[in-house]
C-alpha cells in the first residue's frame, strides 16, 4: 500500500541531485514534477447534503459517542485512498466516505495517521473503527468485525518501457523478479504464496521487498530498484496516471476482493451502526458520488453493507 506524489516526488529530487544509480530517465521525469501538479487533480466532494439520522446514530454505545467524535485510524499514504495533502491533511475517497459515515451517526470525525500493520491491534482502543483499504480475510475476521463496501482488484505496475519484461498474466512468469508490496497488505500474502509456488516449480523465488508506505515501493519502481510493484487496482492505476508516464500498469487485474471499515470485534452496536450507515449512503448514491469525484469505477461499489463477508 501508499505516500502520497508530491512526496514521493520530493525523494526523487534528493536522488537525482546526489546522482545515485537508481535515479533513471523515468525516476527525473517523475522527480520534475511539481507537487502542485500532482495535487491539481485532488476534488472536493460535497458532503452538505448527508446529515445525522437519528434511528442509525441512536445504536451507537456511549463508550464511542461520549465524546462526540469517531476516531478513524488510516494509514494515509494510498493515493487515493487515503493520503495526505500539501498541510498535512488527510484526503481520498475512504476519507470522504469516513467523513461521510461520521456525519450520518451525528458525529464528529477524527482522523489519526498509523502504520498499515500497526492498525488493527489498536482498534477498540485507540481507535473506534480504520477505514485503510483492508481486504476481509477469514484470519482478519477472527479478530475484527468487517463491514464491506466495494471490492477491487490487484494490479501490477511497472516503470516505463516495463524493462524488465514482466509479465504476470502467469504467476510463475515472476519466479526471480524483484517486486515490491506494503507490508501487511494482501498483496504481500499473495505475492510470498507466488514465490513459495516458483520453488515449488524449481524456479527462482520471487525477491519480496515490502514497505511500510507503499509510496517507497513506488519510488524505488521508477528509479528502477525493483521489477515491479503490486497493490489494489486503483491505487495502481492512479499511481500510473499520476506520475506522467514514469511508472505504468502490466496485465490484467487479479484477485478481485472485498473491503471494509475495521471495527473491534467486541462492539457488536458500533459495528450495527456502520453497517446501517453504510448502506444508507449506498442507498442514498452517496457513496457512488465519492468513487465518481476520485475517478473510481463505481460498478465496484457493493449494493449491500455486509458485515463479515466469505473472502
Amino acid at each position: 500500500m501508499k505516500k502520497s506524489l508530491p512526496v514521493i516526488a520530493s525523494l526523487l529530487v534528493a536522488t537525482c541531485a546526489l546522482g545515485l544509480s537508481g535515479c533513471t530517465d523515468a525516476a527525473k521525469e517523475m522527480a520534475q514534477r511539481s507537487g502542485s501538479t500532482a495535487s491539481a487533480s485532488v476534488p472536493t466532494v460535497d458532503l452538505s447534503g448527508v446529515t445525522k439520522q437519528d434511528d442509525i446514530a441512536a445504536l451507537v454505545p456511549a463508550s464511542v459517542s461520549g465524546d462526540g467524535t469517531l476516531t478513524i485510524a488510516t494509514s494515509a499514504d494510498y493515493s487515493p485512498a487515503e493520503f495526505l495533502d500539501a498541510n498535512g491533511k488527510p484526503i481520498g475517497y475512504e476519507v470522504d466516505l469516513a467523513t461521510a459515515l461520521s456525519k450520518v451517526l451525528g458525529l464528529k470525525v477524527k482522523f489519526v495517521n498509523a502504520e498499515f500493520d500497526s492498525i488493527i491491534p489498536a482498534v477498540g482502543s485507540k481507535y473506534d473503527m480504520s477505514i485503510s483499504s483492508f481486504t476481509v480475510t477469514s484470519e482478519r475476521t477472527k479478530s475484527v468485525n468487517m463491514v464491506a463496501y466495494i471490492k477491487v482488484g490487484s494490479r501490477f505496475n511497472v516503470a516505463k518501457g516495463n524493462p524488465s519484461k514482466v509479465d504476470p498474466s502467469n504467476p510463475l512468469n515472476l519466479c526471480g523478479l524483484t517486486i515490491g508490496v506494503q507490508t501487511g497488505t494482501s498483496q504481500e500474502e499473495a505475492i510470498n504464496t507466488y514465490s513459495t509456488n516458483c520453488t515449488k516449480a524449481s524456479k527462482k523465488a520471487i525477491n519480496v521487498k515490502s514497505y511500510a508506505k507503499f509510496g517507497d515501493a513506488t519510488t524505488a519502481l521508477a528509479g528502477q530498484a525493483l521489477d515491479a510493484t503490486f497493490a489494489d487496482s486503483p491505487v495502481a492505476d492512479y499511481a500510473a496516471k499520476q506520475t506522467n508516464g514514469a511508472v505504468v500498469a502490466a496485465g490484467d487485474l487479479v484477485d478481485p476482493a472485498t473491503q471494509a471499515v475495521v471495527i473491534n470485534k467486541n462492539d457488536t452496536a458500533t459495528t450495527q451502526a456502520v453497517q446501517k450507515a453504510m448502506q444508507y449512503l449506498i442507498d442514498k448514491g452517496v457513496w457512488n458520488q465519492i468513487l465518481t469525484a476520485w475517478g473510481i469505477d463505481t460498478s465496484q461499489a457493493l449494493k449491500t453493507a455486509t458485515i463479515n463477508p466469505a473472502e
